[in-house]
């Protein structure tokens, strides 16, 4: 069995130990140089010639983020890695996974083209926004399903007959109704209409939620205005406590102020990307556990699916 090497882009570091930790291993020896006016150069400091090596990165702004992991995968490959495992915990750029308008760009398949172009073997990610970007790879594509970590935590909550599920808005709706089924709930859904990206012109529900414990579920949250103002609705609408769950904590711009001052109970978010400060109401799960064994499963042929719930 080829060896097994675990390395970490910068943006990664502190998930990529933590799921080197759970596989039972050390983190690979890699150096980022960088010189004056930017431009970066990623060095393994040991062999891996012959091993398996998976390369931890999210791609989270700044763009340098996948512009490492290019040039990670390159170097790999001219190392004469066996394979080259590109361990994506936040596929950035997903959101732009298809035409909705004249003269655009699909920034999601050019992501993929990306990672494909410099010799990736396969890719590891989880939650996407849109579960067809699998369909942009040429290559294995392990969507690693993010209700393994969340639905242990809601069910240590022990919110009884009263918990509903509600999707902040329709596409979101195929993710929610599978929580809804895990616990034999209803749901709900938050339909809302943007005026353009990240403002939101209206939103109603459609579902009662009076008496209700909701629990919002997405994949990310960015500003945090869809989450807070489907919270305050939800609210105004009867429900009893309202809280949220999301993947990818991207909260960008005022999202902890608005997380802050929300009507929410909590935001339960994963470590797929690090929190940039810290909010009362935001908790964080990890996903070390989850990727560790997925990692295992492929190493030795296992099944991934036998992951999920």
């Amino acid at each position: 069995m080829p060896q097994v090497k675990i390395f970490a882009g910068s943006a990664s570091k502190y998930l990529a130990e933590k799921i080197a930790a759970a596989y039972g291993t050390q983190l690979g020896d890699l150096e980022l140089l960088r010189f004056s006016d930017g431009e970066m150069a990623p060095h393994f400091n040991e062999s891996v010639r012959g091993a398996e090596v998976f390369l931890v990165q999210s791609t989270f702004p700044p763009a340098d983020n996948l512009m490492e992991l290019m040039l990670m995968v390159d170097a790999a490959k001219r190392a004469s890695a066996h394979k080259v495992i590109v361990v994506m915990p936040y596929y950035g750029y997903a959101r732009q996974d298809r035409k909705d308008k004249p003269r655009v760009s699909i920034g999601s398949k050019v992501l993929a083209n990306a990672i494909q172009s410099v010799g990736a073997d396969r890719l590891m990610t989880c939650d996407l926004h849109a579960g067809q970007i699998q369909g942009f790879f040429d290559i294995p594509v392990d969507h690693l399903d993010g209700s393994a970590i969340f639905v242990p935590y809601l069910r240590s909550l022990n919110l009884g007959n009263d918990l509903i599920f509600a999707s902040p808005d329709v596409g979101g709706v195929v993710r929610t109704r599978a929580f809804a089924k895990n616990f034999g709930a209803e749901m709900v859904v938050c339909d809302k209409h943007r005026k353009r990206a990240n403002e939101i012109a209206s939103m109603q529900v459609i579902g009662d939620v009076e008496g209700m414990d909701v629990v919002l579920v997405d994949d990310m949250v960015d500003t945090a205005g869809t989450i807070t103002q489907a919270a305050k609705l939800l609210k105004d609408k009867g429900a009893k406590t309202v809280r949220a769950i999301a993947t990818h904590p991207v909260l960008s711009g005022p999202a902890y102020e608005r997380i802050e001052n929300s009507v929410l109970e909590e935001l339960v978010v994963s470590d797929t990307i690090p929190l940039r400060q810290d909010c009362s109401k935001i908790k964080v799960l990890s996903f070390s556990e989850l990727f560790a064994r997925a990692i295992n499963n492929v190493v030795t042929h296992e099944s991934i699916s036998s992951l999920f719930i």
